[in-house]
C-alpha cells in the first residue's frame, strides 16, 4: 500500500500531491489493479489533513479512471499506468541510486540535485524535438 507524503516547498497544493504520488506508483508499477488506497480517515490521521482534501484527489484520479470508490470499503485501483515491467525499471532504478550517491559525496543538497536532474532533463527533451 502507499504511503503519502506533503511537502511544503513543493508549490503543489496537498490533494495535487496525493494525486502525483498514487499516479508516480501506478506508473512505477508500485501499485496494481486492485490494490487499496490508504482509507480517507487514515490518510487524514498520517497527514493532518482536512478530509476533503483527500477526497477530492481520490476524486480527480476517479474521475481519470484509475481508481474506483466501493462505499463503505475503500477505493480500489482499476487501471495502471507502467508500461514497462518492474524488472526493466530494476537496473534503472540501481544507475539512478549511484548517480544520487555520487551527486551527495559531491556536496549537493536534496535541492541542488533535483534542480540538477530537472534542468538536464528538460534540456535532453527539447535536445530529442529538436
Amino acid at each position: 500500500m502507499i504511503e503519502f507524503h506533503l511537502d511544503g516547498k513543493s508549490g503543489l497544493s496537498p490533494y495535487q500531491q496525493l494525486v502525483r504520488q498514487v499516479r508516480h506508483a501506478l506508473r512505477l508499477g508500485l501499485l496494481r489493479e486492485g490494490d487499496q488506497l490508504p482509507k480517507v480517515k487514515d490518510v487524514v490521521a498520517d497527514l493532518a489533513i482536512n478530509p476533503n482534501t483527500v477526497l477530492k484527489a481520490y476524486r480527480e484520479l476517479e474521475h481519470d479512471g484509475l481508481v474506483a470508490a466501493r462505499p463503505g470499503v475503500g477505493t480500489f485501483v482499476t487501471a495502471t499506468l507502467s508500461g514497462t515491467s518492474l524488472a526493466a525499471l530494476a537496473p534503472l532504478r540501481q544507475d539512478l541510486r549511484r548517480w544520487l550517491a555520487k551527486a551527495r559525496r559531491a556536496g549537493l543538497d536534496e535541492e541542488s540535485i533535483e534542480a540538477l536532474f530537472l534542468t538536464t532533463f528538460r534540456s535532453a527533451a527539447r535536445e530529442d524535438i529538436a
